[in-house]
């Protein structure tokens, strides 16, 4: 089986070798990301029996609960209750958990625009290889003086419909596990606003409340 393989492969000339590639390439981005962003939407339960408890002057309580929790909203949220705690000023704090947002967001990305990079490219290298293989075939029937022979089209033919196919099958699962951890990123990232605006309202509200 693995000599079949390498002999397919090699068929289709180098396209089909470095869109096998990319191909193992995009699997292990799909499956590392994946795995690592299995829980960064979790916890949001307990965010918001935390907030309850902040809310209800807990907030030592409030603050530990939250800071045992693993996604980047408890620990965005984590910080800015320590740092009420510590009365640090209002807009100091702003900006220092902008900071950090925007640090875990671009933590969670990261590589996912490698991924994306090979579901764009790897079509155009299956055209290129398409190509390629038309230009093959077209060779050999003017070395044939025109004589039409399927054997002498079939291995240029066979090296196009192989990168057509080959291109097909790496693009689409890249493609579509950069468009399901993206939405995850994003998902994650709008949690993250949610808690330090839930947050930011209680204090806002009890800053208020005689």
């Amino acid at each position: 089986m693995p000599g079949a393989l390498l002999e397919t492969a090699g068929s289709g000339g180098p396209i089909i070798i470095i869109l096998a590639i990319l191909s193992l390439l995009s699997i292990a981005l799909i499956v590392g990301k994946g795995l690592s962003l299995a829980r960064v939407r979790s916890g949001r339960a307990r965010r918001d029996d935390a907030l309850v408890t902040w809310a209800k002057g807990d907030r030592e309580a409030a603050s530990a609960a939250v800071a045992q929790g693993g996604a980047p909203a408890d620990r965005v949220l984590a910080y800015a209750m320590e740092a009420t705690r510590r009365k640090m000023p209002r807009k100091p704090l702003e900006a220092e958990l902008m900071r950090r947002g925007n640090a875990e967001v671009e933590a969670m990305s990261r590589h996912l625009r490698l991924l994306e990079l090979i579901a764009m490219v790897s079509p155009l290298l299956g055209l290129l290889g398409t190509v390629l293989g038309m230009i093959q075939s077209f060779q050999q029937l003017e070395m044939a003086q025109g004589a039409a022979n399927a054997s002498v089209l079939a291995g240029g033919i066979w090296q196009a419909l192989l990168t057509t196919a080959a291109r097909l099958i790496v693009a689409i699962p890249a493609a579509i596990g950069a468009g399901l951890l993206t939405t995850r990123v994003d998902g994650a990232a709008h949690d993250i606003e949610t808690a330090v605006g839930q947050f930011f309202l209680l204090e806002d509200t009890g800053s208020t409340t005689p």
